[in-house]
């Protein structure tokens, strides 16, 4: 897929995404012209949203498109993974968003981790002889997963983007652009 006006972008969110690392990827790639749905874990309310936090409280809602349980992945191109330390430490026990970040890096899709999302990958078994960084604190998580963690804006290894907090958002939006102008990558295996 060589143009971004064609992709469909899937951003997998929970309660607790970093605001910034979920609105401004949403916004960027859609002003470039990709279809982008927010998607969390099954709710019980009318109309659904997911509620973040912004640097130190709760921030904004943002409403959701699709319930997890209900959506095709393979009709998605891109995954992004906003961080924050709660959504992707809730995300990481839901079975449902582990298989389907498994599918994507299985599939060569492109995947974009920022900040704590990274935590997602290291539980999926992508980190391993990876290319990678995240959030500082994480760090050690991520080395001690087997992969080669960088203190850079983005990192990527294979489709797998990482980068390590809200400063390198023009960055991680780029890449994603970048990336999924170079069609997609070789499947990937994931470690035990």
């Amino acid at each position: 897929m060589p143009d971004i006006r064609q992709a469909k972008v899937l951003i997998l969110a929970t309660d607790g995404f970093e605001e910034t690392e979920l609105t401004v990827p949403q916004a960027k790639l859609k002003e470039a012209g990709a279809t982008v749905h927010v998607v969390a874990p099954k709710s019980r309310e009318a109309k659904p949203s997911i509620r973040g936090w912004d640097k130190t409280d709760w921030g904004k809602n943002v409403a959701v498109d699709h319930d997890l349980e209900e959506i095709d992945p393979s009709a998605y191109d891109v995954l992004v993974l906003p961080g924050g330390q709660i959504n992707p430490d809730k995300l990481r026990l839901e079975a449902k968003a582990l298989e389907v970040i498994k599918g994507f890096l299985t599939s060569g899709k492109v995947v974009a981790a920022i900040c704590h999302a990274p935590w997602l990958l290291i539980e999926a078994g992508a980190v391993k002889d990876r290319d990678v960084t995240s959030f500082s604190s994480i760090r050690t998580d991520m080395v001690n997963a087997g992969g080669r963690w960088h203190d850079k804006a983005v990192v990527t290894d294979h489709g797998i983007i990482t980068s390590r907090n809200p400063g390198d958002l023009d960055a991680f939006c780029a890449k994603i652009i970048e990336e999924v102008r170079e069609g997609r990558h070789e499947p990937r295996q994931l470690a035990a």
